[in-house]
């Protein structure tokens, strides 16, 4: 390790491992940036002149902000949720292309209907306009929903139509989901934060960060046309059983 001062370029690498025992760190994938703010309150003595004669440091707080591109639900669950997760991600069929049946029972049955989880909407392929979905007998425009079958009315016989829905994606490897639970008050999954950062001029020189226990207060996703999604999550550090923050490590 050279001795001598560094520097670091880049965003570095940013690593999140959930509280609890054999618990598996998560990585923050394609780390835009990240930033760590160390701020304490002050109290300030003053005399009869204008500026003080002492100063005594107050309240600490440590806060930071990453920005991510993937799009990572089990580091979501880990680091901000806290729910069980399963497996089965539920995935979008958005304006498959489709054609009701031109004789009875003037049907049209989607992909996924083994795997169907919910109706998202259905327009006409010609117009884009959107059909009402009602409980039985539907009329022209109208159409009813069964398992994953949309039957419509003679009127729309051979209509060319765009089906939004949801299913359940049941091959291996299949992503997983998590049920947002409505919890106590007070209640949230902690993590530790770790960070490296490395000097690109100077080989094995790295400088990092290690924050022992971290709650996180904010996740905001966001999307914006012509650019990538970029998911911002806010957290805070707090001292460990032993009263320790973390640590900072450096090439000096």
């Amino acid at each position: 390790m050279p001795n001598t001062t560094s520097v670091a370029f880049g965003s570095g690498v940013l690593i999140a491992t959930p509280s609890g025992a054999n618990a598996t760190p998560v990585q923050f994938g394609a780390l835009q940036d990240i930033s760590l703010d160390f701020s304490f309150s002050s109290k300030q003595l003053f005399g009869q002149y204008q500026f003080p004669i002492a100063l005594a440091r107050g309240e600490g707080k440590i806060t930071g902000k990453a920005k991510f591109a993937n799009i990572d639900g089990p580091l979501y669950n880990s680091c901000f949720f806290g729910q069980s997760l399963a497996s089965g991600q539920k995935l979008w069929a958005y304006n498959e292309a489709g054609s009701v049946a031109s004789s009875s029972p003037y049907a049209y049955a989607v992909v996924n209907a083994s795997a169907f989880d919910a109706d998202l909407g259905v327009v006409y392929a010609a117009s884009g306009l959107a059909l009402t979905r009602v409980a039985s007998a539907p009329s022209v425009g109208q159409y009813t929903l069964s398992a994953g079958v949309y039957t419509f009315n003679s009127g729309d016989a051979g209509k060319a139509i765009l089906v939004s829905y949801c299913y359940t994606q049941t091959a291996a490897g299949g992503g997983s989901r998590a049920v947002l639970s409505n919890k106590l008050m007070g209640v949230a999954p902690t993590f530790q934060i770790d960070f490296y950062q490395t000097n690109p001029n100077a080989a094995g020189a790295q400088w990092s960060l290690r924050l022992y226990n971290c709650v996180s207060n904010k996740l905001t996703v966001s999307s914006k046309i012509q650019d990538f999604n970029i998911p911002e999550l806010d957290f805070e550090a707090f001292a460990n059983a032993a009263n320790n923050i973390g640590e900072i490590n450096t090439a000096i």
